[in-house]
């Protein structure tokens, strides 16, 4: 058997714990509430600077896109449910 199988079949483990710091550093500051707020806040106009908005012409098909969508899912689901309807009516009488 190899050394590495000895070690792991015997259950000795070589690792050694980590500690949460390294030796000889202390941990960071956490930075204080209202700096966090701040940064987050500075992050997101940062953030909203690198958006593109569209144009008025995007705009209209983007949104023509969508309505004619949202019609045709309506349609479907209208007779989906006007033939569930049929079906229950069919099966249990009424």
């Amino acid at each position: 058997m190899s050394d590495i199988a000895d070690s792991a079949a015997s259950g000795v483990d070589d690792a050694k714990p980590r500690s949460a710091t390294p030796k000889g550093r202390k941990p960071e500051a956490r930075p204080g509430f209202f700096a966090r707020i701040a940064t987050f806040v500075r992050q997101v106009v940062a953030e909203l600077k690198k958006v593109v908005r569209p144009t008025r012409s995007e705009l209209i098909s983007y949104t023509t896109t969508v309505l004619v969508f949202v019609a045709i899912v309506m349609a479907f689901v209208l007779v989906v449910d006007l033939a569930v309807g049929k079906a229950t009516f069919w099966i249990f009488g009424g």
